[in-house]
C-alpha cells in the first residue's frame, strides 16, 4: 500500500516526504519526547546533550546537526593497492596506509529505522584517507582510525532510497548520492543488503553472519567520522557522530558472501581492485548525529608526497 505524501522545498527542489512522517510535522526541529515514546527508540539522553543551530545551506535554511535515533550499519573492510586509490582520488588527498602501497577500501550499508527525515537505506563505497589538513602521515591516525575512534574518508558512491535524502546529501553535503532501490536487513544473526541497478537487477549485494553484538550504555562508546566532499569549488568537511549502543566486529571475517554486478556501485568497488576482506564490523543498534558540512582548508602540495 502507498503511503501518503506531502511535497516540501528544498532549496528550489520538490521534494515529497512521507505525511504525518517526522519532517512533515517537525522540519528537523523534531521534539525529543515524542521520539522517546517511539518504542524502537531505546532513549534520547545522547541527542538531548547535542543542541541543534539553525544554518544557512543550499538547501535553504536548515538545521543541524540532523539526529538519527535508530540505525543500524554494517562495514565490510578490505585492502586494496594504494596506487588504485589515488587514481580515484582528488590531488588533495592521499590514502590512508597500513602498510607501504596498500590502503584500505570499505562497502558499507545503513538502515535508518527512525530520524528526522524519516525511515531510509543506504550503501557507499569509500577509501580511507589521511586527515586532510596532515601534511605527513601519522600512526596515531591509523591506531585510532583501525580502531573505528575516528576515520576519514572520501567516498565514490551514496545510493540511497528516499529522495529527501538524495537532495540532502547531494546539495547540501556534496555526496554523489543517487535514489535506487536498497534493501538493508541487520539483525543480531545475520547482516544482508541488496542494492538495484537502474534496470532492477543486482548492482551489489552483502551477506553474512553477524558478530557477536557488545552492548554499551548511551554515551560510552561513540566515535566519529569526517568525510571529504566538495560542494561548488570549495573542499567541506562533514562530521558524523556515532552513540554505539549494540556492535561487534569479526578479524578476517569468513563466509562472506559480497556479489558484485552491473551498475555504478559494482564499478567503483571494482575501480579500486580490492583484495582480502580485513575487518567486518556491524552495528545492530546505534545513534547519529550528522553535523552540516563546512569549509576547510586542505594542502595540495603536501598530500602526494
Amino acid at each position: 500500500m502507498a503511503q501518503d505524501t506531502v511535497t516540501v522545498d528544498l532549496g528550489g527542489r520538490s521534494v515529497a516526504v512521507p505525511k504525518g512522517g517526522l519532517y512533515d510535522r517537525f522540519r528537523m526541529d523534531t521534539d525529543l519526547d515524542t521520539v522517546a515514546a517511539d518504542p524502537r527508540v531505546s532513549g534520547v539522553e545522547f541527542f538531548r546533550r547535542l543542541p541543534k543551530a539553525r544554518v544557512d545551506s543550499p538547501i535553504g535554511p536548515t538545521l543541524t546537526p540532523n539526529f538519527y535515533y535508530r540505525i543500524a550499519t554494517a562495514r565490510l573492510t578490505l585492502t586494496a593497492p594504494s596506487r588504485t586509490i589515488r587514481r580515484r582520488l582528488p590531488a588533495e588527498l592521499s590514502p590512508l596506509e597500513i602498510a607501504p602501497g596498500l590502503g584500505l577500501v570499505s562497502v558499507m550499508v545503513f538502515r535508518y529505522d527512525v530520524c528526522d527525515i524519516d525511515f531510509y537505506t543506504e550503501a557507499a563505497v569509500g577509501v580511507a584517507v589521511r586527515p586532510a589538513r596532515h601534511g605527513r602521515f601519522g600512526f596515531f591516525d591509523l591506531v585510532t582510525g583501525l580502531k573505528n575512534e575516528h576515520l576519514h574518508s572520501y567516498v565514490l558512491s551514496l545510493p540511497v532510497s528516499s529522495d529527501i535524502a538524495q537532495v540532502r546529501g547531494h546539495d547540501g553535503y556534496g555526496f554523489p548520492k543517487w535514489v535506487t532501490e536498497l534493501d538493508v536487513d541487520i539483525d543480531a544473526e545475520r547482516t544482508e543488503a541488496r542494492v538495484a541497478n537502474d534496470r532492477g537487477e543486482t548492482d551489489l549485494a552483502l551477506a553474512a553472519a553477524t558478530p557477536r553484538q557488545t552492548t554499551h550504555k548511551t554515551g560510552d562508546q561513540v566515535s566519529s567520522l569526517t568525510s571529504y566532499t566538495t560542494i561548488g569549488d570549495a573542499w567541506h568537511a562533514t562530521l558524523s557522530q556515532t552513540n554505539v549502543l549494540s556492535a561487534g566486529s569479526t578479524t578476517f571475517p569468513r563466509g562472506v558472501d559480497l556479489r558484485l554486478g552491473e551498475g555504478r556501485l559494482s564499478d567503483d568497488l571494482r575501480s579500486l581492485d580490492p583484495r582480502k576482506p580485513i575487518r567486518l564490523d556491524v552495528m545492530t543498534e546505534g545513534q547519529l548525529a550528522l553535523h552540516m558540512p563546512v569549509p576547510i582548508s586542505v594542502r595540495e602540495q603536501e598530500a602526494r608526497k
